[in-house]
C-alpha cells in the first residue's frame, strides 16, 4: 500500500470520526502560584466542537484520493 492509499484512508477514519462524536475535550493544568511547599493550580477543560462540513469534507478527500490514486 503507498502512502497516498494511506493518507486516504486516514482521512476517511478522521472525518467518520469527526461525524460521530462531534467534539472533543481536553483537561489543561496550569501553575497559578507557588507559595514556599504550598502550590496552587488549575484545572481547566476545554471542549473543541468539530463542525461537520469538516467531517464530511475530509470523508470526500479520502475518497476522492482512493479513486484518483489507482488511476
Amino acid at each position: 500500500m503507498n502512502a497516498v492509499k494511506i493518507l486516504a484512508v486516514i482521512l476517511i477514519a478522521a472525518g467518520t470520526l469527526g461525524l460521530a462524536y462531534g467534539s472533543f475535550s481536553y483537561t489543561r493544568e496550569t501553575h497559578e502560584a507557588k507559595l514556599g511547599s504550598l502550590e496552587l493550580s488549575v484545572k481547566e477543560t476545554k471542549t473543541v466542537d468539530i463542525p461537520v462540513w469538516a467531517g464530511a469534507g475530509a470523508i470526500a478527500a479520502g475518497v476522492l484520493l482512493l479513486l484518483f490514486a489507482r488511476k
